[in-house]
């Protein structure tokens, strides 16, 4: 049920992914980003609840079915989020936190987590307040959402706190850590599916000449370096984390609810990034294509260094190192004038050089 629930974010990442296509500048990508702090967050809540929840019993599936038709509804109004179907959107996500924050108190109402969860609702709504102003003044949107987008990811950090009912401690959501971790896992290999997608979709559309094939080897093995680092350097610690560590509850907050969503976050910007550059791989570099081209793997290296500072208390200057080097080649990039093709190139030898040489264990020299 869980892995079905997951289908409707196939095409929720592909909207977004179409979304930052369509508004390539800076209004455009704090857009895309609130879009996608709304998309992950609902995302997130509902894996957390099937911590707690059976999602095959009927009851269940019940409610992982209505919460997937939300979601799909936000999908749906994406590509006009900001304007004809601000509603839709706000509405879906709206009610899709209420459903399942009121779902969980009434099912564990009496107990602690019954509260928790009651708060945790009374959150969604304060939040969904902005949610639906936005939604009804157009010329304020974008500052309602991301001002409701920071009050949705500040709750847990304040323990959904209330007057009168103080805080949920973290003792009190306790949790599968390693089964949070494998859905992480899961919805990470959706994002890097959605650039195979457009990869693949790209190469029906176009003749397959010399710089459209070089283009997509490019890509394609970008796709594999963001693989390798996530799966062979990042998982087998957090696993590992998990497994011997008892704090499951404060590793998922900031591991997987936090540094998670910007990995994914980063996998999506990178598969626009490579449909960007497959679209014109001899044309000379402008500013809007090496921004994206650079942020997309800086990103995801940014969340993998926040994975490991959690799962390990540790940092991996090579990440950090990496994406001064892309700040740097993306900037090289643009003055001379280079083609996309040596602007992918560039970025894939240094996301190449951090798969071919970390490590799953220990620290980088």
């Amino acid at each position: 049920m869980e892995l079905f629930f997951d289908l409707v974010y196939v095409f929720s990442i592909i909207q977004l992914s179409h979304f930052l296509l369509a508004h390539q500048d800076w209004l455009g990508a704090l857009e895309a980003a609130t879009l996608f702090a709304a998309v992950w967050w609902a995302w997130n809540y509902t894996a957390w609840a099937t911590n707690w929840l059976d999602p095959d019993h009927a009851s269940g599936r019940a409610l992982m079915v209505v919460l997937m038709g939300c979601a799909l509804l936000m999908a749906v109004a994406m590509p006009e989020a900001y304007s004809s179907r601000a509603g839709l959107f706000a509405g879906a996500y709206v009610a899709m936190a209420l459903i399942r924050a009121g779902y969980m108190a009434i099912l564990f109402r009496g107990q602690r987590m019954g509260r928790n969860y009651a708060q945790l609702c009374a959150w969604s709504g304060i939040s969904g307040l902005f949610w639906i102003a936005g939604a009804l003044l157009p010329e304020q949107r974008v500052w309602l959402w991301i001002l409701a987008v920071l009050l949705d990811y500040a709750a847990p950090y304040h323990g959904f706190w209330l007057p009168g009912k103080g805080a949920t401690p973290m003792e009190s959501w306790p949790l599968r850590g390693l089964h949070l971790l494998e859905r992480n896992q899961q919805v990470f290999i959706i994002a890097l599916g959605e650039s195979i997608l457009l990869l693949g979709g790209m190469l029906v559309d176009h003749a397959l000449d010399t710089g459209i094939v070089l283009a997509a080897t490019i890509g394609f093995c970008l796709i594999v370096s963001l693989w390798s680092i996530y799966f062979v350097q990042l998982t087998e610690e957090g696993e590992h984390r998990f497994a011997h560590g008892s704090d499951h509850t404060k590793l998922a907050r900031a591991g997987l609810a936090y540094a998670h969503g910007v990995m994914v976050c980063g996998a999506i910007v990178v598969a626009v990034a490579i449909e960007m550059m497959v679209a014109h791989p001899l044309d000379t570099v402008h500013v809007p294509t090496a921004l994206v081209a650079v942020a997309g793997p800086a990103i995801f290296l940014f969340g993998s260094t926040l994975f490991h500072r959690v799962m390990s208390q540790g940092m991996r200057p090579a990440y950090l190192a990496a994406v001064a080097a892309l700040a740097l080649w993306g900037f090289v990039a643009v003055k001379l004038h280079l083609a996309g093709l040596w602007l992918g190139a560039g970025v894939l030898v240094v996301m190449a050089v951090l798969a071919l040489s970390g490590r799953s264990k220990g620290t980088w020299g």
